[in-house]
C-alpha cells in the first residue's frame, strides 16, 4: 500500500515472489499524471533496459458480462519494480512526494538497518508485543541488545508471526531439511578463519589477538563436536543443524582471545555458502548481526531453543 497524502491506493499483493502489481491506470493515478506519460516512460525503461519487459510486465486476462456474453479483454500488470522505475521518472507534485518518501524509507533502512510497516504492526500489535517479549525471555536479565536488534530478529522471523511465539510450546523444528555430505575439517575451517582475518587486518579492523586460540586445538574441539557421529550415525545430520550447533559454539564457546562473535558469524555463513544451502534474502548482513549478538547474550540454559531458532530462521 502506498499512502499518500490524499489516502492510499491499494494494489493487488503477489508476496510469494515479493512483489505488487498495478495496471497502468492505477500507476498513473498513484503519480497523478495520465496513462498516455506512464506508457511512454515504459517505452524508455524497456528500451534503455533499465528493467526486462518479461519480469517487470505480465499480461492477465479478464472477464466482463456484457448483456449476456462473457467478453474476455486483455491487461497488463505492472510489478512493483516498474513502478518505482517510473516514480522515479515523472515530472509531477505527487511523483515528488513519492521520490521523498522512497528516499526517507530508503534512508532509514540503510542507518537502522530495518524499516517497520506500521499497518502490518498494527493490525498484529499483541503477536508483535509477544514476539519482543519472547526474543526478551531468552536473554540474560540486564542483556545490552539494543532495539534495532530486536526488531531485526524478529523482521527475520516475519514468515510466520507465530515463530517467535511458538518456543514457548515446544513447536519450533528440531531438525533441517539438507542431507547432504559437506567436507567440514578444522585444518579447512581454520584457513577460511585466516583468510577472514587478513581481510578484516587490511582494512584496520582486526588486531594481532583476533582470532588468536585461547588454548590449542579449541577450533577443532568445536568441529570435532558439529561433525560427531554416534554408531556411524551423525549426531547433526542435516546441513542447517550443523550451521546452527557451529555458530552457536564459535560464539557461546569462546575459542578466540578476541573476535569470536565475529568468527562465529563468518564460520557460519562460510558453512552455509560451502553447503550451496546460503539464502542471502533471508541472512541479511543486519539479519547475520542481530542473530549472533543474539546467541552472544542468550542464557546459555537456552542453547537447544537458541539452535532451534537458528533453525527456523533457516527453514526454506
Amino acid at each position: 500500500m502506498y499512502q499518500a497524502k490524499s489516502g492510499a491506493i491499494e494494489l493487488r499483493g503477489d508476496f510469494g515472489n515479493e512483489t505488487i502489481w498495478a495496471t497502468q491506470a492505477q500507476i498513473a493515478e498513484i503519480f497523478n499524471t495520465t496513462p498516455q506519460n506512464i506508457t511512454l516512460h515504459f517505452k524508455n525503461i524497456y528500451s534503455e533496459r533499465e528493467l526486462e519487459r518479461k519480469a517487470t510486465c505480465k499480461e492477465f486476462l479478464q472477464v466482463q458480462k456484457e448483456g449476456n456474453r462473457n467478453v474476455e479483454r486483455a491487461f497488463q500488470l505492472y510489478s512493483l519494480d516498474a513502478i518505482i522505475a517510473v516514480g522515479y521518472r515523472i515530472n509531477s507534485k505527487r511523483a515528488t512526494q513519492f521520490r521523498q518518501w522512497a528516499t526517507k524509507t530508503l534512508k532509514q533502512h540503510i542507518t537502522r538497518g530495518y524499516t517497520i510497516n506500521p499497518a502490518v504492526v498494527k493490525k498484529n500489535y499483541g503477536e508483535f508485543q509477544k514476539a519482543v517479549e519472547n526474543i526478551r525471555h531468552l536473554l540474560p536479565s540486564g542483556g545490552g541488545i539494543d532495539n534495532a536488534s530486536v526488531v531485526e530478529l524478529i523482521s527475520a522471523f516475519a514468515d510466520t508471526w507465530l515463530s517467535l511465539e511458538a518456543y514457548d510450546e515446544e513447536r519450533l523444528p528440531e531438525k533441517g531439511i539438507t542431507k547432504k555430505s559437506v567436507a567440514l575439517t578444522a585444518e579447512y575451517l581454520e584457513r577460511a578463519l585466516v583468510d577472514f582475518k587478513t581481510s578484516l587486518a587490511a582494512k584496520g579492523e582486526a588486531t594481532e589477538l583476533f582470532g588468536a586460540e585461547r588454548h590449542a586445538h579449541a577450533v577443532s574441539g568445536i568441529v570435532g563436536n558439529v561433525m560427531q557421529s554416534f554408531g556411524g550415525t551423525p549426531v547433526y545430520n542435516t546441513v542447517e543443524e550443523k550451521a546452527a550447533h557451529l555458530l552457536y559454539f564459535m560464539v557461546k564457546n569462546h575459542p578466540f582471545v578476541d573476535g569470536n562473535k565475529r568468527s562465529g558469524a563468518y564460520s557460519f555463513i562460510w558453512f552455509l555458502n560451502q553447503a550451496g544451502v546460503l539464502d542471502r534474502s533471508k541472512i541479511t548482513p543486519a539479519t547475520l548481526t542481530a542473530l549472533t549478538l543474539f546467541v552472544a547474550e542468550s542464557n546459555a540454559k537456552h542453547k537447544e531453543k537458541m539452535v532451534r531458532l537458528i533453525l527456523q530462521l533457516l527453514k526454506k
